[in-house]
C-alpha cells in the first residue's frame, strides 16, 4: 500500500492484498495501523461496552467453543430469562462505571415468541438510561428485525467466528451463509452491525485473512468488529486449545482489521485474561479502540474494571464518553435498501 491509499475506505480487497498487509514486518504493520487509526479516531480514547447474559445455557447450536451449548457437559446450569428490572439494575451499574453500551446476550439458536416481547422491553429501558443497546440472540427473521428496529435497538451482534472454509470444523448446526443472511437483514433495516471472529480454534493463518476479507468486502463495514482470543472451556471440543495462539499473531489480526476497515471500532473481546498488559497495549497501538468492560463476559472471566482503569491510566487512555458511529452509518438506511446480500 502507498501512503496515498492508506486509510481509504474500500470494499474490494483481494486475499493477496490482505495477506501482504498481515505478513509484512511487524513494525511496519503497526506503523501503518496506527497511521490509519489516527486518521479517523482519537488514538488515546477507548469505547467501553458491558456484556451481560440475559438467558444462560440450553442453546441448541453445537458451536465447539461454547459452554452454553446443550450438547456439551461443561457444568453450566441452564437459567431462565432475566427479569427486565434485573437488566435495568445491571445497566445502571455498568453506566456508573463508565460503560456507554450494554450488550445483552441470550443462548438461543433464534429468539422464541414467548420471550421476545421481554427482550424488546429490555431494549427500551436501557435506552431510556441514555445507553446504547446491543443484542445477540442468534438468527433473526424479517419480522423480528423490524420489531427490534422499532424498539430502538442500536446494534446487533452476530459473529462469523472464522472463515467460510473452516466454519464447518467449528459449527454444523447452521451455515456460514445463515449468519451472513442475518447480518444482511439487520443492515438493510438500518441497525448497526457488530460482527467479529475468534482466533485460536485451530484455524490457519490463511483463514484469519479470509475472515477479515469477508468483513472488509461487505457493502458496509461492520460498525464494530470484536476480535476474540479463544477461551477453552472444559467439556467443549476445543478444550485442549489453550495457549496454542501466539499473541503476536493475534495483534497482527487487530492491526490488519484496522487497516482494512478504517472507521470501524475494533474491539478486544473474550480472551483478554490470556493477554498481559503489554500485549493489550500493543493491541491498542495496533488500532483496537473498544473493549468489553466488566468482570465477566457471558460465562467467561474478564479483567476487573479497576484493573482496566489502572491500565488506561498507565497508557494515558481515556474512556469515551459517547460512542461516535462512523460516517458510513449515517446514510446506511438509503444505501442498504437496494444492496445485495453481504459478501
Amino acid at each position: 500500500m502507498t501512503a496515498e491509499t492508506l486509510g481509504q475506505i474500500r470494499h474490494d480487497w483481494t486475499l493477496e492484498e490482505i495477506r501482504a498487509i498481515m505478513d509484512q514486518p511487524f513494525n511496519d504493520l503497526i506503523f501503518q495501523a496506527q497511521t490509519v487509526h489516527r486518521q479517523h479516531f482519537n488514538p488515546n480514547e477507548i469505547q467501553t461496552s458491558t456484556l451481560i447474559n440475559i438467558k444462560t445455557g440450553g442453546c441448541a447450536e453445537d458451536c465447539s467453543y461454547c459452554s452454553q451449548s446443550s450438547r456439551y457437559d461443561t457444568g453450566l446450569e441452564k437459567e431462565k430469562m432475566m427479569a427486565v428490572q434485573e437488566v435495568l439494575d445491571q445497566a445502571m451499574a455498568a453506566k456508573e462505571k463508565g460503560a456507554t453500551r450494554l450488550c445483552m446476550g441470550a443462548a438461543w439458536r433464534n429468539p422464541n415468541k414467548k420471550d421476545f416481547p421481554t427482550v424488546l422491553e429490555m431494549v427500551k429501558v436501557v435506552k431510556n438510561l441514555g445507553m446504547e443497546t446491543c443484542l445477540t440472540l442468534g438468527m433473526l427473521d424479517d419480522e423480528q428485525v423490524q420489531m427490534l428496529k422499532d424498539a430502538g435497538l442500536d446494534y446487533y451482534n452476530h459473529n462469523l467466528d472464522t472463515s467460510e472454509a473452516y466454519y464447518p470444523q467449528v459449527i454444523t448446526t447452521r451455515t456460514f451463509q445463515d449468519r451472513l443472511d442475518t447480518i444482511d437483514k439487520v443492515q438493510k433495516a438500518g441497525i448497526n452491525v457488530c460482527s467479529g471472529g475468534i482466533i485460536g480454534m485451530g484455524e490457519e493463518h490463511a483463514d484469519r485473512a479470509e475472515l477479515l476479507k469477508t468483513f472488509a468486502n461487505m457493502a458496509h463495514h461492520p460498525d464494530s468488529v470484536p476480535v476474540n482470543l479463544l477461551v477453552p472451556i472444559e467439556g467443549t471440543p476445543l478444550a485442549e486449545m489453550r495457549g496454542k495462539t501466539d499473541s503476536f499473531e493475534f495483534i497482527r489480526v487487530i492491526a490488519t482489521a484496522r487497516i482494512l476497515m478504517p472507521k470501524t471500532y475494533v474491539r478486544l473481546s473474550a480472551g483478554r485474561m490470556e493477554l498481559p498488559d503489554e500485549a493489550q497495549a500493543l493491541c491498542f497501538l495496533a488500532g483496537a479502540n473498544s473493549i468489553f468492560y466488566g468482570d465477566k463476559l457471558l460465562t467467561t472471566e474478564n479483567p476487573e474494571s479497576d484493573h482496566d482503569l489502572q491500565l488506561f491510566k498507565k497508557l494515558g487512555i481515556q474512556m469515551q464518553a459517547h460512542h461516535k458511529a462512523h460516517a458510513e452509518c449515517g446514510d446506511k438506511t438509503e444505501k442498504t435498501a437496494s444492496s445485495d446480500s453481504a459478501a
